[in-house]
């Protein structure tokens, strides 16, 4: 899951980042409000959390512009505005929570988890051969085995079975696991790639996660 902090307070953004990077998300952030709606309409993240006054933009702004696009990805407001009216206008303005700084940081970590828990028809158990992975409880399973994961892991197996399939580009996978400033050029995805098999315990028989050479990954049952 990737999220999008648009705040010009640089130890709020930095401890925010911090923060929502060990829970095991991609964040990508924006100080001023021109670049972060240009960021936001890219289409790329899952979630986007602005602050309301803003260099070059407004949070409102920003909110009605990108609702103009996007009706389905959640935004949170996270300001130190804290009037009823305030509350109340930027909720019309097409928001979907309303944080007032200050705030506690678990408190904000479990509204961004209840506006990205699965709608209703979806699912939060997603299968790849004998692998289960589910979102809801942050476990994998392969048969009666639990396979424990480190954050990284997990959002890596968790892109790639979302995504069951399709040919994975090395760019998308940068991008969606960690963020968008990563060198893909590296080869850090090949080190988790190789220690998510391992724990996994792959055979030749359970080829799960193939290479696609020069491209990328697949994940096929």
């Amino acid at each position: 899951m990737r999220i999008l902090i648009v705040e010009d307070e640089t130890a709020i953004s930095a401890f925010l980042k911090q923060g929502l990077e060990e829970e095991s998300y991609a964040v990508d952030v924006a100080d001023e409000g021109k670049t972060g709606l240009q960021l936001a309409l890219s289409g790329d993240y899952d979630l986007l959390l602005l602050d309301w006054a803003l260099p070059g933009l407004s949070g409102i702004e920003i909110c009605r512009q990108f609702r103009k696009e996007f009706l389905d990805i959640p935004i949170i407001f996270l300001t130190a505005k804290d009037t009823v009216d305030e509350t109340i206008f930027g909720l019309q303005s097409g928001a979907n929570d309303y944080v007032k700084k200050p705030f506690h940081f678990e408190e904000l970590l479990e509204r961004i988890r209840v506006q990205l828990r699965p709608k209703s028809g979806e699912h939060s158990t997603f299968k790849l051969g004998k692998i289960i992975l589910n979102t809801e409880t942050h476990q994998v399973h392969k048969g009666d085995q639990e396979i424990i994961l480190t954050q990284k892991e997990f959002a890596l197996l968790e892109y790639l079975i979302r995504n069951k399939g399709k040919v994975c580009r090395r760019m998308r996978i940068i991008e969606s696991v960690w963020d968008m400033h990563f060198d893909y050029n590296t080869g850090v995805i090949d080190v988790y790639i190789n220690a998510l098999r391992k724990k996994l315990k792959l055979s030749e028989e359970e080829n799960y996660i193939q290479t696609v050479r020069g491209i990328g990954y697949i994940a096929k049952d």
